[in-house]
């Protein structure tokens, strides 16, 4: 590992002095940007597959499920085939994967074949994302690491806010498939950017998968992965029933909803950003008061979806806390995994997609409990115990390097 410090450092520098982030950073942006199309863009275009293939809207619905649930099972399962591979070369292949998967969406000829593309593409998901991610911030200053995460996680961001509904328009102008091609399109711009501008960076000897998994069953990695599964899971308890809250509630028409979502998505990628700067000036601080943040707007939320432009307002600032604990959380997990991190990152987006279809259920489950207005209160709730998390989390930290100094300070005494 000290060969690799070494040999990536003089690049970092002039990286940090540039002030600007290389261009490899964005090859790595542009397939975030195509995964972020692929997730997201099907949910436009569900009643055009249902007919098409001629089965039911719920059924075309289980494209979606599958999809997280790839992503949930394919993180860890395809890092654990692939933890020798070297990280470029990792990049490379799982982008061919996505490739593959995309264009196989575009041909299928039935149903199952294409819920199986959609799980294929899925499995290339969470670990193009963590690999991304690892690599991002060896292009990159030490200082500015989480600033390259941000950067290449706002593919996902930017996605919602071009690629799905420009992706939608295409397939219900020229067919749902003309999308996926479209998406294929950009993966092998991904690929061919990754090929010509990531650099082989050294890497040292790959840690062993014994060493892997130990990372990731360390109690402060779990513990940060439940506090990223509960961002994610109270984004999507209050974003999987947004529609009906501001038509039924705060009285918009059904065509305006999509400009609020731009918005929103706008909001996203600012937060995302912001969080990035802010995670690599004070981690820890940060994602702190964000989390506290996030809460207390999802409990505004209730009370402001009565007033469509309190509403519009609230979901906005939401929007940027609510991307704005990501880059942080990833570097939380990396700091935490330094010597062998590539597993417990990868499985970080397994976390959290576990979290989206967790958010959605509970989501569901506050409407017909308690009615759509409380859904925003149960998503304050799972984000306030994921505050709760982060503060547990530095409390043992601390507890952990307090006993450390003891230790020392006593052996030196002895001495």
């Amino acid at each position: 590992m000290g060969t690799t410090e070494h040999t990536t450092e003089p690049q970092a520098s002039q990286s940090g002095k540039r002030g600007a982030f290389p261009l490899s950073l964005l090859c790595l942006t542009i397939g975030a940007f195509a995964i972020g199309m692929t997730e997201f863009i099907i949910m436009g275009l569900l009643p055009n597959v249902a007919t098409d293939l001629n089965v039911s809207i719920p059924q075309a619905g289980q494209l979606i499920t599958g999809y997280a649930l790839g992503v949930a099972v394919g993180a860890p399962i395809l890092t654990v085939f692939t933890h020798k591979i070297p990280q470029k070369k990792l990049l490379v292949l799982l982008m061919c994967i996505f490739i593959i998967g995309n264009a196989l969406s575009v041909i299928a000829p039935t149903y199952g074949l294409l819920i199986s593309a959609r799980i294929l593409t899925a499995f290339a998901h969470g670990t193009f994302l963590g690999v991304g991610s690892i690599m991002a911030t060896r292009l990159v200053a030490p200082e500015r690491r989480a600033g390259a995460v941000s950067v290449v996680l706002a593919g996902l961001t930017i996605a919602n806010i071009i690629g799905v509904p420009f992706g939608t328009f295409i397939g219900q102008q020229l067919g749902w498939r003309s999308s996926f091609g479209a998406i294929t399109i950009l993966g092998i711009i991904s690929l061919i950017g990754i090929i010509r501008f990531i650099p082989v960076l050294p890497q040292g000897a790959p840690a062993n998968l014994g060493q892997q998994f130990r990372n990731l069953v360390r109690p402060q990695v779990l513990l940060i992965l439940l506090v990223g599964a509960m961002g994610c899971g109270s984004l999507f308890t209050v974003f999987t029933y947004i529609t009906p809250m501001l038509v039924d509630i705060s009285g918009f028409a059904e065509q305006n909803v999509t400009w609020i979502l731009v918005l929103f998505g706008f909001g996203v990628t600012l937060g995302n950003m912001l969080g990035g700067r802010l995670a690599d000036w004070k981690l820890m601080p940060s994602l702190i008061v964000n989390f506290g943040i996030l809460a207390v707007l999802l409990a505004i939320l209730t009370l402001t979806l009565d007033n469509p432009y309190l509403a519009v307002i609230t979901i906005f600032f939401w929007g940027v806390a609510a991307f704005g604990i990501m880059p942080g959380l990833q570097i939380r997990i990396m700091n935490m995994t330094r010597e062998a991190p590539l597993l417990a990152t990868t499985s970080s987006h397994s976390a959290f997609n576990l979290g989206n279809a967790a958010g959605a259920y509970l989501g569901g489950y506050a409407i017909t409990q308690t009615g759509l207005i409380s859904v925003p209160l149960y998503a304050a709730v799972i984000a306030g115990l994921g505050l709760l998390g982060l503060l547990f989390s530095l409390f043992m930290e601390r507890k952990h390097h307090g006993s450390e100094v003891v230790e020392v300070a006593e052996a030196a005494s002895a001495s």
